[in-house]
């Protein structure tokens, strides 16, 4: 949060002009903000597969009853605001349509982890199940949609690294530096096959063994999530932030926000996350098919709900996507991603202390 406002101040101060040109830099044939969006943005996406894989196999995804609520919780609010922004937008425009579907787990997390006690344990539970189910659509969305020119010789490499990959799996080999290395191997293949280059840090989660030689124990799979962990959160995603939040207001008035482009993505953020979110919850518990998570009201989950417009890390990542050709757009995008964020965390969060302390009273 504090790296979006410093490259927002920056981009619209007498740095701005060092501040845009220092990310158009050319290194070993890529930008550096095409280093930072291809290739930091693939490890991010690495460990995203690996909680994703982790909570599958033994986590909070890994039986049907857990994997219920959260999972129609998450195709409500990938679809509500999908259906909110093709609304507003037509034409050209209307390519952007995933940008408000994806939840931002580490902000929504972030700000719940704030209310500390005032939220009971089982709502944290439930919106991470529900990032992550988001995350993976998210993932998903990006292959079958956003990837464009496919390389077939690249892409048949990519099938043999990762069959490679997934056998040495099968054959119980637990040594992290042999998959990393082909991780850097398959990260070059899917960058020229056509498809974007962070697929490959999907990929390569999938192949890591949960099983260690001592069992679960000596996990190489947590091994590396505990590893890069830490980079992610503290490195990774500040540096995403600061280079992609950057937006000149040269140009840009208030009138901007009523363009279809960032009045769809803002209001698919704030309006249709806590309506699909909420909406499908509701539904999955009516029909018998989940539980209301414990000790949570009715109104603690729709703030939940409300928190899961946090769209901030992936829905900027897929603006840019969508937007390639189009900085104007990419820029409106970044006004609609910030605006309906910030909306949807300041007032989730209202809304949960709110209901945490009448629910108290009751």
């Amino acid at each position: 949060m504090v790296v979006a406002a410093l490259a927002l101040i920056i981009a619209n101060s007498p740095l701005s002009e060092d501040y845009f040109g220092v990310l158009k830099i050319y290194v070993g044939g890529l930008s550096i903000l095409h280093w930072i969006n291809d290739a930091l943005m693939a490890v991010f996406f690495l460990l995203v597969g690996l909680e994703i894989k982790r909570e599958m196999i033994s986590g909070q995804l890994s039986t049907w009853s857990r994997r219920a609520l959260p999972g129609f919780a998450a195709v409500g609010g990938m679809l509500v605001p999908a259906l909110i922004f093709i609304a507003f937008n037509e034409g050209g425009t209307i390519r952007g349509w995933a940008i408000p579907s994806a939840t931002d787990i580490a902000f929504s997390l972030g700000v719940l982890s704030l209310l500390g006690s005032r939220v009971p344990l089982s709502l944290k539970v439930f919106l991470t199940a529900l990032a992550i189910i988001d995350d993976l659509g998210a993932v998903i969305i990006i292959a079958l949609f956003y990837s464009e020119g496919l390389n077939i010789p690249a892409l048949l490499g990519v099938a043999a690294v990762f069959a490679i990959l997934m056998t040495m799996n099968a054959l119980g080999m637990v040594r992290l530096w042999a998959y990393l290395i082909l991780g850097v191997i398959l990260w070059i293949l899917v960058f020229k096959s056509g498809i974007h280059a962070t697929i490959a840090g999907v990929l390569l989660a999938l192949a890591i063994p949960m099983q260690g030689k001592r069992g679960q124990s000596d996990s190489p799979l947590l091994k590396l999530e505990h590893a890069i962990q830490p980079w992610v959160g503290f490195l990774i995603v500040p540096i995403f932030g600061f280079a992609n939040a950057g937006v000149s207001f040269t140009g840009v008035s208030l009138s901007n926000l009523a363009d279809p482009v960032p009045l769809g993505v803002a209001a698919g953020l704030f309006v249709g996350k806590q309506i699909g979110v909420f909406f499908f919850a509701w539904l999955a518990i009516r029909l018998r098919l989940a539980e209301r998570p414990l000790g949570a009201s009715w109104m603690q989950v729709y703030g939940v709900a409300m928190l899961c417009g946090i769209g901030f890390t992936m829905s900027l990542f897929i603006g840019l996507l969508a937007y390639a050709n189009s900085p104007l757009l990419q820029d409106e995008t970044k006004l609609g991603v910030l605006l309906g964020s910030l909306l949807s965390a300041v007032l989730g969060a209202i809304l949960l202390i709110w209901s945490s302390r009448r629910s108290r009273k009751t």
